[in-house]
């Protein structure tokens, strides 16, 4: 953005016309954004255009119209003359800030927005904010979002033509309003236009005298380079603005005795002070955190004391007894160690026994005091009520029963606000009247969030609010018209606070009604002075004659600052302080270390000097400041020096923020465009094409000359010894790597395996005959049992073409080439001899030349079958039989027919013969009542007049779609399968019956048949491997240095989406642990000044998801993954033209797809996997990441670290492990000065069974953050950042090669239980190793004693459950794994010799337990039960609730923790306790957990009576949960949206019912009979019993189990149980 900055372009003093000398160049606003100023509007308008100005106005007048008067003009103006610069409006609260945003944005045509601390501005950047300027024409603020932008140089004073600030009577003392205008209006010579708005310019309590008032105006006026202007005249703003009528209540002084009470309360609190006294001083003196944790929980006693107090006095005995409530409410509830508990009890005891104190003073039945009836003097008289509140009360019984009031009562306290709303709420006889409070959001306890406070106050003014109890938040500039009635019941303090309040009363004829006690003469005097201080001050601005009063020059105190050259980014004296802090903040910490600077101060003689002390992971440690008068300054001075430092460190940017990790991402070659458009996620899917095979491209197609091959042998052997299959030959025109031509596959068939043996063969020419007669072999074979021979000329006609009879160059593709032939040995796979067939080959080729010339011609007439019949008789056959049948080209015996592939004349289908039928002919019955014998079906379907119709027919196998034999169903359990897999366990072979004369036969024999069913599956997965190899062979610059095998590869490249016995699942795991090795390890040596929180951003950068997703797509591997399961019916050879093509649509010709957004999409209903006919897929994002990450583990597991960083550097990853690193971090760990003695590090070396080298890496192993108290500059958090990297790759890499067939999330599920920090904990306090963790934090002394006592008296063998260990003992078990790592010169072996027997015994899946909610989730996901949650939030905890409906049980556990995680799994773990009671849980691993759902009824007790039962929270205490009372669930009848009819909609409405109505999952029962599915339903519903329905036949398994499902819910709304169409 430009932003100008040269002299003369905007004077000082700016008016309207200085800005332009065109008044038309404004151009017309939308009519709707208009609005007619009132005269007095106009006024003021003008002379804001003339000069700057403070307009003293009084609330509701319109000021802020002014403004935007101000805003359409001078922007406008702005506009025309193509300048860019902002206006800027300020408001000093977020209220504020919103208000004046809705205003703006509905009254001008600009664009305008808002900024204020919570929308996250402070961590903006400067191309943050640019855009934001680009954006915007206007920007509503407070007054410190301004403030930090100019001191960061993201914005300059000089940018800004227009300054407009609400309330500015603020600008005095240190406020934002009034650095802004010291710090850089009037340092600049350009200066924005000013206009102040505000009802009083006097910010004191008020004035004493004219003098007293000219000076605090003349200051104001000073400070923001304006002059004060008011309208003379009222006349006009009291008709649109009318002052409200001011009126006084007064009560009577409290003469109830309170005394006895009093003494009660401060006796107990005087006790319970005494008790924390007596704690503090039994903690120990090296313990900074317990003590100060005890001081503030003291101060917290005393607050508590004194409101309750001041309630009792002002309030009465009834609101004091609520003050207790609240504090009780609030009060602590820390269990975090033993020193945190007592004193959270002393505070609770405390507010206990003042309930008890006060609760002797009220009567048993005071709860029903408050109801109708109620008599208020009694109350008065007994102290429950003060006359004060009592007054209030009568004042609201005034107010009748209008619905329509909108009151607010200003107090000054907010417990006051409180306690006030909640017995105003009791009141019987004002329930007509809806009550809420609203305060500001200070640090107090009491307070109410941002959120909270907007909803109330939007409540308030849309009138669902009557009565709003308000602290000072709300006493400026809030706008809401119709309040008719604003009530002080604590006086003003301020004559600011007086005006501003009576102003919120904006309604016609509305009050201001000022609450006082009668003969108090302290009230009368206060109340006289401030309406004295306002008549000055209104008169003082009356009668200031802007002509004669000069404007004072502002006093511009010499400002100490350091400003960056670069930017002119600066930081002051006074702001250093905060900036130090913030810089602190964004340190690593933990529960035990809050990182911020220590300040030490030195008086010598006259000046104070100040030494600060950073965090031992800041940038640097010490700085001592310059000498200074007093100590304020002192500290200040050095908190400057110490930002200027940082910065040149660098650990400060140019703007002076801490630094981002932006620059070394650019080093690490990350970018981080893609994770905001979802790359790399599981929702957004991308399509992509796939890569070519290199090895299977060719030119031989058209060569009518000889060409050589390499050839690869086909062998196969089924565990069935009788089942024979024929030798295949692959002749390819590249050589194939070695671990691809020489494989072995087994091959899963309905009942029998084959193994397939693929073997080079070395070379092989063939001369153009034999080409020609392959390449027709394969033509035919591969189109007519994949295929069609025959095709029909148009849909209408049904005369059909025979596929090989014209040209079939189309059918080769120079990109797909090779020829499978069959070889004449069969079986013979020990034998390295081989002979193509060429015998059978020939004879394919003489049926395709009898085909071209009878197709569509035989048996039409006398003349042609004569003629053919005399070719085929002339063929003879060498068969001696004494029974001949006629076939089509040939009579053969019918012996030699057995095992014979024939083919239909009329079909082009392929057979193979399976018997002669004896006792048939064609002249016998046909199958259908349709035609009368097979001679009939034969003449009128196909015109056909057979010649031999007495001959016997021909039984004959009919050829079926291919399978896809590389997954084994039965094994898997997926037997039923039908579409992909073409396996339907039980279902019948179908066979065709035939005349002989119509097929003509082959000298190819079924074992090639049933060998050519083989190939599909074969050839792919051989097809993968060249793939595979093809990657290996881009990514290995040099093949030799670096073995693995294509194998390993292609699993890496298999998705789990394709349904194999292997997919990258395992090595994506292993490859994620490598990956955050290397990197982290990398970066720990790279950058040793940078501390483990900029480190762990930097490493995420570079792992994540969406940076890995960009690496593999750079490389294209997106082209080489799997992703969807092989399709065998789509399978498609060389020479074969597909039945079942997939068009493409993406409009992209080539394989490959651009990356491009229009190729992205989180549709839901895409589908992923499915490939076109250009190979074009749709894939999901983190497919890519995934795959990436198996990469990098199979390279680990080929070739160890050397071998995976050798492919990261083929992604273009930056690691480096370079031994000088090692030896620099080696040297600097040599110069830390050592703590503990060397005995201790001794006896701990003993422990680890490690000596080490460099005795300062253990030292800063086994040191705490907190140890900055102990002036120590260093600690183990980078350590720690390096030891998680490593032992994560050690466990994943020790568990991954132990338990290599087991489930990859079973693996997963045992890495995060061996690699966790709670893990790690119990290690430590296994082989005492806490007792040389270093530190300065009482708290975390405390747990790791708790913690370690609780271990020891715990049963081992078992899990423990509640307790967690202290993070500060497993970050110091992975900080002295990186410390070994580092001493041990990166020996990762070393490492894990030293930890494999810490961290034993190590988790194995039959000892792994679930996390609980997980537990329960999986164990009703098995059974096909659902549950349902609940969590609600009280005080300080959660109460979460987990039920599971059994059959007639419904079991609800709970759980009560501060964090709803903790407490969820509490409830679910009581869930399962009880399961387990009643018999239901899984044996073994949860992953393992299947129970057949037919069994699953047994194992529940058969109840008839509907029982609910609660779970206890724990074993020592159930009374909560056995004395709450569950209702009977609503008898509502469910509404269900209507049924999607499409495939699996109806199950998917049944399944969502079932979970909304926690009914047990359905149970199918599918049956196949005709060739068609029927599926029966049962369904059980508690308290009633079974449904049992029955759906229509489907010709699909899935479709019979959605009629079943759509049967069931129209069942259940006949029985009134459902409603359906719902919305």
């Amino acid at each position: 953005m430009y932003l100008p900055g040269e002299e003369g372009q905007n004077p000082p003093k700016r008016s309207f016309s200085e800005i332009t000398d065109a008044p038309a160049a404004a151009a017309d606003q939308d009519a709707s954004k208009r609005f007619n100023p009132r005269r007095y509007q106009t006024q003021v308008y003008e002379v804001a255009r003339r000069r700057n100005t403070i307009a003293v106005m009084e609330t509701g007048t319109g000021k802020t119209m002014i403004a935007v008067m101000l805003i359409d003009e001078i922007g406008q103006a702005i506009k025309s003359s193509g300048d860019t610069k902002l206006m800027i409006f300020l408001a000093p609260t977020v209220h504020l800030v919103h208000q004046q945003f809705e205003v703006i944005k509905e009254h001008t045509s600009f664009e305008v927005e808002e900024y204020y601390g919570a929308k996250g501005v402070d961590a903006w950047d400067k191309e943050h904010w640019e855009e934001e300027f680009k954006a915007h024409d206007i920007l509503v603020m407070t007054p410190q979002i301004l403030l930090d932008a100019l001191r960061k140089a993201f914005l300059t004073i000089e940018a800004v033509c227009l300054l407009i600030m609400d309330e500015c009577h603020r600008a005095t003392g240190n406020h934002p309003y009034t650095k802004i205008m010291k710090e850089f209006y009037h340092r600049s010579s350009i200066k924005p236009k000013v206009f102040g708005m505000t009802a009083s310019p006097v910010i004191r309590k008020g004035v004493s005298s004219k003098m007293d008032c000219e000076d605090q105006i003349s200051e104001l006026e000073s400070i923001l380079d304006s002059q004060i202007y008011t309208v003379e005249d009222k006349t006009e703003m009291e008709v649109y603005a009318p002052t409200a009528k001011e009126t006084r209540r007064f009560y009577n002084p409290t003469w109830f005795s309170s005394l006895d009470l009093k003494e009660k309360i401060k006796a107990s609190w005087t006790k319970s002070d005494a008790r924390f006294l007596k704690l503090q001083e039994s903690i120990q003196s090296n313990f900074k955190d317990l003590d100060d944790k005890v001081k503030t929980l003291r101060k917290r006693l005393s607050s508590d004391y004194e409101k309750i107090l001041y309630c009792l006095d002002d309030l009465g005995l009834i609101c004091s007894y609520e003050a207790v409530k609240v504090c009780l409410e609030n009060a602590p509830t820390s269990e975090e160690c033993e020193v945190y508990r007592e004193s959270s009890l002393q505070c609770r005891y405390f507010l206990d026994e003042v309930v008890g104190i006060i609760k002797q003073s009220l009567m048993n039945d005071f709860e029903d005091f408050l109801d109708v009836g109620f008599d208020y003097l009694k109350a008065v008289d007994l102290g429950y009520v003060s006359p004060k509140l009592n007054e209030l009360v009568q004042l609201f019984h005034s107010f009748g029963v209008c619905s329509d009031l909108l009151c607010l009562i200003f107090v000054n306290r907010i417990i006051t606000a409180k306690v006030i709303e909640r017995f105003m709420r009791r009141v019987t006889s004002l329930s007509h009247f809806k009550i809420s409070y609203l305060t500001g959001s200070t640090t107090s306890v009491d307070a109410l969030t941002p959120k909270i406070q907007k909803e109330t106050l939007k409540l308030f003014s849309c009138g669902e609010v009557n009565l709003l109890f308000s602290t000072d938040v709300v006493e400026e500039g809030i706008h809401v018209p119709n309040c008719s009635c604003v009530i002080r019941f604590d006086l003003p303090k301020t004559v600011r606070s007086y005006v501003q309040s009576r102003g919120r009363a904006r309604q016609d004829n509305s009050q201001f009604i000022l609450m006082l006690e009668r003969g108090n003469e302290q009230q009368k005097d206060q109340l006289f002075e401030i309406i004295k201080s306002e008549g000055l001050m209104t008169n003082t601005a009356l009668n200031r004659d802007p002509e004669e009063s000069v404007l004072k020059p502002c006093t511009l105190d010499e400002i100490s600052e350091y400003i960056v050259d670069s930017t002119g980014a600066s930081v002051t004296a006074d702001s250093s302080v905060r900036l130090l802090h913030k810089y602190c903040d964004t340190l690593p910490r933990d529960k035990y270390f809050i990182p911020k600077p220590a300040f030490q101060f030195s008086y010598l003689g006259d000046f104070y000097e100040c030494k600060i002390t950073l965090p031992p992971n800041a940038a640097f440690h010490t700085l001592v400041g310059p000498a200074c008068k007093n100590s304020g300054l002192s500290k200040q001075f050095a908190c400057l020096e110490a930002c200027k430092k940082l910065h040149e460190s660098g650990a400060l940017n140019d703007h002076l923020l801490p630094s981002t990790n932006k620059s070394l991402e650019k080093d690490m070659n990350v970018e981080r465009k893609g994770s905001a458009s979802g790359a790399g996620t599981t929702k957004r899917k991308e399509l992509h094409g796939t890569t070519g095979i290199h090895a299977l491209s060719g030119t031989w197609a058209e060569k009518l000359y000889g060409v050589v091959f390499y050839a690869y042998k086909f062998d196969f052997s089924c565990d069935i010894v009788t089942e024979l299959y024929s030798g295949f030959i692959l002749l390819i025109e590249s050589e194939l790597a070695e671990d691809v031509g020489n494989i072995e596959l087994e091959l899963y068939l309905v009942s029998k395996r084959v193994k397939a043996s693929v073997s080079s063969c070395g070379q092989v020419g063939l001369d153009g005959e034999q080409m020609a007669k392959a390449k027709l072999f394969q033509e035919f074979f591969f189109n007519g049992l994949f295929g069609k021979l025959f095709h029909r000329i148009s849909p209408v006609e049904k005369q059909r073409e025979f596929l090989l009879m014209k040209d079939t160059r189309k059918l080769w593709r120079h990109s797909y080439m090779y020829l499978v032939l069959p070889l004449e040995t069969l079986n013979d796979s020990n034998n390295e001899s081989w002979t193509i067939n060429w015998g059978g080959i020939s004879s394919c080729v003489s049926v395709v030349e009898f085909l071209k010339q009878n197709v569509g011609a035989p048996h039409r007439n006398g003349d042609a079958r004569t003629s053919v019949q005399n070719r085929i008789v002339s063929s003879g056959t060498g068969c001696n039989s004494s029974q001949i049948l006629h076939l089509a080209n040939s009579s053969v015996d019918e012996k030699c027919l057995k095992d014979m592939v024939v083919v239909a004349v009329h079909t082009g289908k392929i057979y193979s013969v399976f018997e002669v039928v004896g006792d048939t002919s064609a002249e016998s019955p046909f199958d259908t009542s349709e035609y009368n014998t097979y001679a009939e079906y034969f003449h009128k379907k196909y015109g056909i007049l057979l010649m031999y119709p007495g001959q016997p027919l021909l039984r004959l196998k009919q050829n079926h779609n291919p399978h896809n034999l590389l997954v084994n169903f039965i094994g898997g359990g997926g037997s039923g399968k039908t579409s992909e897999s073409g396996l339907v366990n039980g279902k019948e072979r179908m066979y065709a019956h035939m005349p002989p004369e119509l097929l003509v036969c082959t000298d190819v024999r079924r074992e090639v048949l049933k060998s050519f069913y083989l190939l599909p599956s074969l050839i792919h997965r051989l097809e993968s491997l060249m793939l595979a190899s093809q990657l290996r062979e881009e990514i290995n610059t040099h093949p030799s240095s670096l073995q693995i095998s294509s194998s390993l590869i292609l699993e890496a490249l298999t998705s789990v989406r394709c349904s194999e016995d292997f997919s990258m699942e395992r090595l994506e795991l292993l490859g994620d642990s490598v990956l955050k090795y290397t990197v982290g390890c990398s970066l720990f040596l790279k950058y040793p000044d940078k501390h483990d929180g900029q480190l762990s951003s930097l490493r995420q950068s570079v792992i994540c998801n969406a940076n890995l997703h960009r690496l593999g797509i750079d490389r294209n591997l997106q082209g080489y993954i799997r992703d969807g399961a092989f399709d065998p019916r789509r399978w498609v050879g060389p020479g074969q033209l597909s039945i079942r093509p997939v068009p493409c649509e993406c409009g992209v010709d080539t394989l490959e797809v651009p990356v491009d957004s229009k190729f992205q999409t989180r549709d839901r209903e895409v589908m992923v996997g499915k490939c076109c006919d250009r190979g074009h897929r749709w894939m999901g994002s983190k497919t890519i990441s995934d795959c990436v990450e198996a990469l990098i583990g199979a390279y680990y597991v080929a070739g160890g670290l050397s071998a995976s960083v050798h492919f990261m550097k083929w992604l273009h990853i930056d690691v480096e492990l370079e031994p000088s690193l090692v030896s620099e971090a080696i040297t600097a760990a040599s110069l830390h000065s050592c703590n503990p003695t060397l005995d201790d590090i001794g006896v701990l070396e003993s422990k680890l069974s490690y000596v080490f080298s460099t005795k300062g890496l253990l030292q800063e192993a086994i040191t705490h953050a907190s140890e900055q108290e102990s002036k120590l500059d260093y600690s183990y958090e980078r350590l720690e950042f390096l030891g998680d990297c490593v032992l994560d790759l050690l466990i994943t890499w020790y568990l991954y090669q132990s338990h290599k067939d087991i489930d990859p999330g079973e693996l997963t599920d045992l890495r995060a239980a061996s690699v966790n920090n709670e893990n790690f904990a119990q290690a430590a306090v296994r082989h005492n190793l806490q007792q040389h963790l270093q530190h300065c934090s009482g708290l975390l002394q405390s747990q790791i004693i708790e913690y370690a006592k609780s271990l020891s008296e715990h049963d081992g063998g078992t899990k423990l459950q509640g307790q967690k260990g202290p993070k500060a003992l497993g970050d110091m078990v992975e900080s002295i794994a990186g410390a070994i790592l580092i001493d041990t010169e990166l020996n990762l072996d070393e490492v894990w010799r030293v930890y494999k027997p810490l961290l034993s015994p190590i988790v194995t899946p039959d000892k792994l337990e679930l996390p609980p909610l997980r537990e329960l989730i999986e164990l009703c996901g098995s059974l096909g039960y659902f549950y349902k949650e609940k969590s609600i939030k009280k005080g300080e905890t959660v109460h979460a609730e987990l039920s599971v409906q059994l059959k007639d049980s419904l079991l609800i556990g709970e759980g009560i923790d501060r964090s709803k995680k903790i407490a969820k799994g509490e409830a679910a773990h009581h869930l399962l306790k009880e399961l387990e009671k009643r018999g239901i849980t899984h044996p073994g691993s949860a992953r393992k957990r299947k129970l057949d759902v037919d069994q699953v009824g047994d194992s529940f007790p058969k109840k008839r009576k509907k029982t609910v039962m609660h779970l206890p929270m724990d074993t020592k205490s159930s009374n909560s949960a056995t004395e709450r009372k569950i209702s009977t669930p609503e008898k509502d009848i469910p509404v269900i949206k209507a049924i999607n009819m499409k495939k699996g909609g109806p199950r998917v409405s049944l399944f969502e019912l079932c979970k909304q109505l926690q009914w047990q999952m359905p149970t199918f029962k599918p049956t196949e009979k005709d060739f068609s599915f029927i599926s029966t339903i049962t369904l059980y519903i508690p308290n009633f019993g079974s449904i049992e329905c029955t759906g229509d036949p489907r010709s699909d398994k899935k479709s019979s189990l959605d009629s079943a499902a759509l049967t069931m819910l129209y069942d259940l709304e006949r029985q009134g149980r459902i409603i359906i169409g719902g919305c």
